[in-house]
This record gives structure tokens, sequence and C-alpha cells, in this order.
């Protein structure tokens, strides 16, 4: 069993008590992702900014853990406003436009202050 912590230079840290992503053997766990910039702060502007930066760093942690955005096997996402799901569904179908990944899709009364979507993946892994 191996079991190693992933990190992305291109996601900042969060400073929170939890690792970006874990890998296991052939599996890739990546925790929530947020739209975060230097310094916990949110990417204004609303759903659609949220959106793309979340899935960049989606993809950012999938990279570095030896995946790819085409061997996510599943997401979990949550939204603030549940409203906001059409407009979401757009972008996220941009970066998986064939063969979607397993997908939950939850409205949450809150997410952490700013923070409107967040999205969490399971991915195979492609390389070691």
């Amino acid at each position: 069993m191996t079991r190693t912590v992933v990190s992305s230079p291109l996601v900042p840290s969060s400073g929170k008590p939890y690792s970006p992503a874990i890998r296991h053997d052939h599996t890739l766990y990546v925790s929530g992702q947020v739209a975060l910039e230097a310094g916990e702060l949110a990417v204004e502007g609303g759903i659609e900014p949220q959106t793309r930066r979340v899935l960049d760093n989606l993809r950012a942690l999938l990279e570095a853990g030896g995946s790819s955005m085409r061997s996510v096997l599943k997401t979990t996402c949550f939204l603030v406003d549940i409203g906001d799901a059409p407009r979401f569904n757009e972008i996220y179908r941009d970066y998986f436009p064939t063969d979607p990944p397993a997908r939950s899709t939850i409205a949450v009364a809150a997410l952490s202050p700013g923070y409107l979507v967040e999205v969490e993946a399971i991915a195979a892994v492609e390389r070691p």
C-alpha cells in the first residue's frame, strides 16, 4: 500500500488541516476545491469564474497526481444556489466534454464565505 500527499504549485494552499489530494496505489482522491486565490480570497465575479477556477484547480491536482480529467471516475459538486446549476453545467461540460464521470450535485446552505461552488473528485491514476 502506498499513500502519497499530492499538491500543485498552481493551486493555492488553504492553510487548513487537510491534504489537497491523496494518491493511494492507483486511485487519486482530490479534496473539495473552491475558487481560491492567493491569500485565501474567493475569485470574484459569480458562478462562472468560480467554476472555472475550481475545475482548473482540480485539473492541476489531477495532473500532479498522475491522472487527468478524462480519468475522473466520480465528482461531488456543492452549489450554494441550485439556481446556478445551468451555468455550472455549461462550464462543467467544457471540462468533461465526452463520457463525463459519475456525479452528485448537492445544494448546500453555505460554503466558506465568498465561495459559491466546491467540487471534489475520485480518479484513476494513469501514470506513476
